[in-house]
């Protein structure tokens, strides 16, 4: 069984995520907290959900993103069977487009 995230320190982690005002201050912030390789990993995996929900192969995505196919058959995984966490930010973002 997996390590269970809903912890004290991930509640104040997720509300001092919830604090920042704008892109600016997510840089600062993200940029303390994780390594470069971090961010660039969790970015390249957001970026790997949008272009799955464009309907994308894993050959494209691969090459564009730079991304293993182990890494975008998770990020799929994530898609039909997670949270939903990535449809509703990814909506969530195709709305405020319009």
């Amino acid at each position: 069984m997996g390590k269970d995230i809903h912890t004290e320190a991930v509640d104040a982690l997720f509300e001092a995520i919830l604090c920042l005002k704008d892109k600016e201050e997510c840089y600062r912030f993200f940029e303390d907290v994780c390594t470069i390789n971090e961010l660039l990993s969790l970015s390249q995996r957001f970026e790997v959900a949008r272009m799955l929900k464009e309907n994308m192969t894993y050959l494209e995505i691969a090459e564009t993103t730079g991304a293993s196919t182990a890494t975008i058959s998770r990020v799929n995984r994530s898609l039909n069977y997670g949270n939903d966490g990535y449809e509703m930010v990814l909506e969530r973002m195709k709305s405020l487009k319009k």
